[in-house]
């Protein structure tokens, strides 16, 4: 779809809810159309208002869409994950983080190029099913002779249609010298930048037009020296690309910051070049006020994770808070193995009833909720110029939500149905202007296969790993 005369999209009939509002804070959620038009033209939006579609200009071709009985909003967009995790799920169901590693570790360090890109397009295609239209990833376990694995995840994304920002992690912090991962998954820090510095210069696209972008992202303060981190920040600005760790999921991670380097979590980070608009953090959890504060006069953005965190017991992001002080947030799905469900449909509804649970009715609205999955994601991973929010000139990454159905038909407000409802079904999913999701099932990949490549790729990693799986 290029060129002045390319193919058109026409959708007229629905709910339109752009996000276009500005600002990081509580209350910027953009218009809505109660019966509203998107027109896309090669790949972008080239009009979005109340009532019927204007007329296009001459054009290869014309596709209409009926959203009638739906809603339209920007593709979701999912600021966390662990993408290999997908073939390890279902394994140290009620341990908490640090127990989960424990028992994980040793499967990870047994994944390989075909396990990883398995689970890759298995995850990918999900996420996509439940309206994501861009990921990032955060791959941090790399054992040696394993091939290419964030190749093939790469490849994964490609496969699936899905915008994609895969960060190359690292940890250099084995047992041995005080880290928590074992010794034999981790590298020793030269390894660690030239791969990184190659990953970047081969794969990371930072034009307007781009379907991926490279991250570097060390994994966190307990399997990370204080040399990687310093060096990966200098290495990132270098190359003009984010950075991203785990910072603050546990209590027992601020208290191992205090004892070991007298700070909190993002003073440490802080004071090794870890804080910027080009910077975010996942979970942060355990931020008390200064931390919030610091965070938001550097403009370091958060990944909220609610359902993992529940998931291994580590707490409840302040996400009201962080939203208030002006610290950019989005929604991740984290990995799969402390998320089986991996839905960011999901993650929006979590993230207003846990708001709710510990703040009150009034802590976060539906439409906030909304706004962290998709504007607010896009703004945390620095690509809110392109994607996040339906606005002419804009890339068309856009999901179409049926609300007709059983589950939601009599629900009046079409944005809560969305957020508090079941997931519905959807319609269509652009991304870029091409579809990859088409009446509830994928476009490009066939899930039969991608469920078949993963369940076989999990049975010979639980075989490595001699785990009883099924």
């Amino acid at each position: 779809m290029s060129g002045p005369g390319g193919q058109v999209v026409i959708l007229e009939g629905g709910t339109v809810a752009t996000m276009d509002g500005a600002g990081t804070g509580l209350g910027a959620h953009g218009e809505e159309h109660a019966s509203g038009h998107v027109v896309v033209r090669d790949g972008r939006i080239t009009a979005v208002g109340p009532g019927p579609a204007p007329e296009p200009a001459p054009a290869d071709g014309v596709r209409r869409v009926d959203t009638t009985g739906c809603l339209v909003t920007p593709g979701l967009v999912n600021t966390h994950h662990h993408l290999y995790q997908w073939v390890t799920r279902g394994l140290a169901v009620d341990d908490g983080l640090f127990g989960w590693l424990t028992t994980l570790y040793p499967v990870w360090g047994q994944i390989d190029e075909d396990v990883t890109g398995a689970a890759a397009a298995a995850g990918l295609g999900w996420l996509a099913r439940t309206g994501c239209t861009t990921s990032m990833d955060h791959h941090y376990v790399f054992p040696s002779d394993a091939g290419d694995l964030l190749g093939a995840e790469i490849e994964a994304a490609r496969e699936i249609g899905l915008r994609f920002m895969p960060t190359r992690g690292s940890m250099d912090l084995g047992r041995s010298q005080g880290g928590l991962p074992p010794d034999h998954v981790v590298e020793d820090i030269d390894t660690i930048l030239t791969a990184t510095a190659a990953a970047v210069d081969a794969h990371h696209d930072p034009g307007p037009d781009s379907m991926l972008r490279i991250g570097v992202a060390p994994c966190s303060p307990f399997s990370v020296t204080a040399e990687l981190l310093a060096e990966s920040a200098q290495l990132a600005r270098d190359r003009g690309v984010r950075l991203h760790t785990h910072l603050a999921e546990t209590q027992d991670e601020s208290d191992f910051c205090a004892e070991r380097f007298a700070m909190s979590p993002v003073d440490y980070l802080g004071s090794l070049g870890w804080l910027g608009p080009d910077v975010w953090f996942a979970h942060g959890i355990h931020f008390d006020d200064a931390q919030i504060a610091t965070l938001a006069r550097s403009g370091t953005g958060v990944a909220h994770c609610p359902s993992s965190n529940a998931r291994l017991g580590a707490g409840i992001c302040r996400l009201r808070d962080l939203r208030a002080a002006g610290v950019p947030v989005g929604l991740g799905v984290d990995g799969a193995a402390s998320n089986e469900a991996s839905s960011l449909i999901e993650e929006a509804r979590h993230a207003l009833l846990f708001a709710r649970a510990t703040g009150g009715p009034e802590a976060l609205t539906v439409r906030d909720a909304l706004h962290a999955a998709t504007i607010g994601g896009a703004r945390t991973l620095g690509w809110d110029d392109q994607i996040g929010s339906l606005e002419v000139g804009k890339q068309a990454d856009l999901a179409v939500w049926r609300l007709d159905t059983l589950p939601h038909a009599d629900i009046v407000d079409p944005v809560a149905a969305l957020v508090l409802g079941a997931s519905p079904p959807l319609d269509l999913l652009l991304v870029a202007g091409r579809p990859v999701v088409e009446q509830n099932r994928l476009v490009r990949a066939d899930e039969d296969e991608l469920r078949a490549r993963a369940l076989q790729q999990h049975r010979r990693l639980m075989s490595r790993a001699r785990i009883s799986g099924r």
